[in-house]
C-alpha cells in the first residue's frame, strides 16, 4: 500500500504527535480506535499479527511502523512525516525555549521601568506571564512589545502629552500606540492601575489614557462643570456664564479650553466623581449651588488643564474605594486639593447605614489621612459617593 494513501493519514498523524513529544525518539506505540478495513491491514502488515474486525482499538510499536515503512518505500518514519507535512518538532526544546524568551522579555520590561515596584505593575506583568499574552508574543516574534510597553508606562503618568508623540518617544513609530498589540498592553496596564476593566471600545480606552495623562482627542476630552464662571471675556466663557446664571450643567471640552485662557473665579470649587452628584445639585440647587466639576470616573485631560487654571479652592472627593482613593492623592499632589468628605469616619458610618460593593483593584494610600485606606482593607466594601448625596447637596448650599 502506498504511503500517500487516506488510510496512512491518521496512523502517520498520531506517529507524529507521539515523536514531538519524546523530541523524535522511536519509543512507545501509538493507536487508532474505531480503525477502517484499509487501516487495519496497515497495522496487521506492521505488526504481523492478525486483527479481527471486532477489535476497537489497535496500536503498533513506532519501531514496528518505522520498519514497515522502510520496507515498504524505503524511507523511515521520520522521513515520510518531513515528506509530508514537514520536518518532526521537538515540542519539549520549543517549550523550552519559548519559557525563556518569555521569562527574558518579562524581566527586561520590570528593569526598564521605574514604577517596578508598584502593585499594579506587578499585578500587570503576572497578569500577561500567566495567560498566554507574553507567550503569543514571543510566538509571534513580538517579544519586544513587553519592553516598549514598559518604556511607555516609564513615561507615564504625563501632562497633556499627544498619543503620537508617546508613541514616537518609545518607539520611534507615531502610529504604534493606535489599535496595535503594543497599545493593547498598555492599555491593560493603564486598566489595572485604576482598578478598571480592560478598555473594550474606543471610548474607555481614551478614558485610560487621559487618566494617564495622555491626550488622543482633545474634541473628546471632556469635563462637566455646573455654576463655573470664568474671568475672561471671549465666547466660551460668556457660555459658561450664561449657563451658571440658570444653574444649567455645562460641558467643556479640551479644544475649548486651549482656544483660549479661561480663569475659573469661584473661591470654592468642588469636584465630585460621579454625575448623579451634579445632576442632583442642579435639580434642587440650580444657580443657587456651588461650583461644581464632576470627573465623570477618572478625571480627563480636559478636567485637569481647567482644574489647573483655577485660583480658588479645590475641594475634592471620589468614591470611597481603592480609584477613588487614588485620584483624591493625586488632586492633592497635582491641584493642591483638600480632601471633601474623604474621612474614615464618613467611611464607616456610610458603612453602617446603607449598602456597600465589594472592594475591587489594587489597594491605594490615602496620605491625606492613612487610617482611611486601613479602614478600607478591614472591611473590604466600596461605598459610591451617591449615598452621600444629602451631606454633599448641604456643602454646595
Amino acid at each position: 500500500m502506498k504511503v500517500d494513501d487516506p488510510a496512512w493519514d491518521r496512523l502517520l498523524a498520531a506517529a507524529r504527535r507521539k515523536l514531538e513529544k519524546s523530541a523524535g525518539r522511536l519509543d512507545g506505540s501509538v493507536g487508532l480506535t474505531q480503525p477502517t478495513d484499509a487501516e487495519r491491514r496497515i497495522i496487521i502488515g506492521a505488526t504481523g499479527q492478525y486483527r479481527s474486525a471486532e477489535v476497537k482499538t489497535l496500536r503498533v510499536d513506532l519501531v514496528e511502523l518505522d520498519d514497515a515503512l522502510h520496507d515498504a518505500c524505503g524511507r523511515g518514519l521520520l522521513a515520510v512525516l518531513a515528506e509530508r507535512d514537514g520536518p518532526v518538532r521537538d515540542r519539549a526544546a520549543e517549550r523550552a525555549d519559548e519559557a525563556e524568551a518569555r521569562e527574558s522579555a518579562l524581566a527586561q520590561a520590570r528593569r526598564l521601568c521605574r514604577h517596578r515596584a508598584e502593585p499594579w505593575f506587578t499585578m500587570w506583568l503576572d497578569a500577561v506571564g500567566s495567560d498566554g499574552t507574553a507567550t503569543r508574543l514571543v510566538r509571534r516574534g513580538e517579544a519586544d512589545v513587553l519592553g516598549w510597553a514598559a518604556r511607555v508606562l516609564d513615561r507615564l503618568p504625563a501632562t497633556n502629552l499627544p498619543l503620537p508623540a508617546l508613541a514616537e518617544w518609545a518607539t520611534g513609530n507615531t502610529k504604534a500606540l493606535t489599535g496595535t498589540p503594543l497599545s493593547a498592553v498598555v492599555l491593560r496596564a493603564l486598566a489595572i492601575r485604576d482598578g478598571a476593566a480592560a478598555p473594550a471600545n474606543r471610548a474607555e480606552a481614551r478614558a485610560r489614557w487621559e487618566s494617564a495623562g495622555v491626550i488622543v482627542d482633545d474634541l473628546a476630552s471632556q469635563v462637566l462643570v455646573l455654576n463655573l464662571r470664568a474671568r475672561e471675556d471671549h465666547i466660551v466663557a460668556n457660555w459658561l456664564g450664561d449657563a451658571a446664571g440658570f444653574g444649567v450643567p455645562f460641558r467643556l471640552t479640551l479644544h475649548q479650553l486651549n482656544i483660549d485662557p479661561l480663569t475659573p473665579v469661584a473661591r470654592d470649587i468642588y469636584v465630585c466623581e460621579n454625575p448623579a452628584v451634579l445632576r442632583a445639585a442642579a435639580g434642587e440647587l440650580g444657580a443657587n449651588s456651588a461650583t461644581l466639576v464632576c470627573t465623570e470616573g477618572q478625571p480627563s485631560a480636559a478636567c485637569h488643564a481647567l482644574l489647573a487654571r483655577a485660583t480658588g479652592t479645590i475641594h475634592w472627593r471620589g468614591d470611597f474605594d481603592w480609584t477613588g482613593l487614588r485620584t483624591t492623592a493625586t488632586a492633592i499632589a497635582r491641584h493642591t486639593a483638600r480632601p471633601w468628605r474623604m474621612t474614615t469616619q464618613e467611611y464607616l458610618a456610610a458603612l453602617e447605614t446603607g449598602d456597600s460593593e465589594t472592594l475591587k483593584g489594587p489597594p491605594a494610600t490615602s496620605p491625606w489621612e492613612p487610617r482611611l485606606a486601613e479602614a478600607l482593607t478591614e472591611h473590604r466594601r466600596a461605598i459610591m459617593e451617591e449615598r452621600l448625596i444629602p451631606q454633599l447637596l448641604n456643602d454646595l448650599t
